[in-house]
């Protein structure tokens, strides 16, 4: 199944437990599972450092910089339709730690102004763009793309020796 479905499946059912807690249950189960995802990539992109970020797990993936890139870009545009806005990002340009970890916390700003907005109401409401999707479709699908690259990076830091974030003992 879709990976994106499986993530919404996921949410209607914890909706249900959720109920009694919020007035909105889809949607903040959607903004938790952001939340957790936003909170380790800020934290793996900070911990590895910078004569790491040219690495490439093998000759034919990314960087570890380009991973962070890529992130913050799809975030710019993914979050952007959410907002109303037409946006692309620039850290596919950038290579220096600081510089996409700076672009990498915009974007992440760009997405809690989108998740911010987002209720059970307002959930359907459709995005603009060149792949119009709801709202709720649109979010729990950056989470989950956000999530798939933070398994890569997981990968990356591992190789150099590092625990990522979502292993570091709570």
């Amino acid at each position: 199944m879709n990976r994106s479905f499986m993530i919404m499946l996921a949410a209607a059912a914890a909706a249900f437990s959720l109920h009694a807690q919020s007035a909105n249950p889809l949607s903040t189960e959607v903004k938790q599972a952001y939340t957790n995802t936003k909170n380790k990539f800020i934290r793996a992109a900070e911990k590895m450092p910078e004569e790491h970020y040219a690495f490439k797990a093998t000759p034919d993936v990314r960087t570890f910089g380009a991973w962070i890139a890529h992130i913050a870009d799809a975030q710019v545009r993914n979050c952007a339709a959410v907002n109303g806005e037409q946006k692309t990002g620039s850290a596919a340009s950038k290579t220096a730690k600081a510089d996409l970890i700076a672009a990498l916390k915009e974007s992440f700003a760009d997405c809690d102004k989108a998740y911010d907005s987002l209720t059970d109401a307002n959930a359907t409401e459709m995005t603009k763009g060149a792949r119009p999707r709801t709202k709720l479709g649109a979010l729990a699908g950056n989470t989950a793309h956000d999530e798939e690259a933070y398994g890569s990076i997981a990968v990356y830091m591992r190789l150099k020796g590092l625990v990522p974030p979502s292993s570091e003992p709570r």
